[in-house]
């Protein structure tokens, strides 16, 4: 199994959206780099939902259901999707400020690039998110 991190401006699509819809077509990526990360997604991956915007924290995990498949909304065979659906809503979400601020996720291609929507997510990374997310946030003086 792998791990992703799948940006969403909340406005357009939130965490609440998937949880209502149940499942989606992860869809709108056209940026060659994240359409490869969508490529060498599996049915079985597990995602982070990762709001964009003034939020810019992970909010929630959902699940691949299934393999990357040409989008039907578009002539061009290089774009993809999968469709994914809510697993759960993380105990309390985890900042992009905590990620600057945490040495465990330095290089990582969310910090380095920024604009990517489709971002892979290394497994000690993953594992860091699941155990700052379950802590209080600390506050900020």
């Amino acid at each position: 199994m792998a791990y992703w991190l799948l940006k969403t401006e909340p406005g357009t699509y939130s965490w609440d959206d998937l949880t209502r819809d149940q499942r989606t077509v992860w869809e709108g990526v056209s940026n060659p780099v994240a359409l490869k990360n969508i490529r060498a997604m599996k049915k079985g991956d597990l995602a982070l939902i990762y709001h964009t915007g003034r939020e810019r924290a992970v909010v929630g995990v959902a699940e691949v259901v299934t393999n990357p498949y040409a989008d039907p909304n578009t002539k061009d065979a290089r774009v993809v999707v999968v469709d994914v659906k809510p697993r759960h809503k993380l105990a309390r979400p985890v900042t992009l400020d905590e990620f600057k601020a945490d040495k465990t996720f330095a290089g990582w291609d969310l910090l380095r690039i920024g604009r990517l929507s489709v971002v892979p997510v290394p497994p000690n990374m993953w594992q860091r998110i699941e155990s700052l997310s379950a802590k209080p946030e600390t506050s900020k003086a």
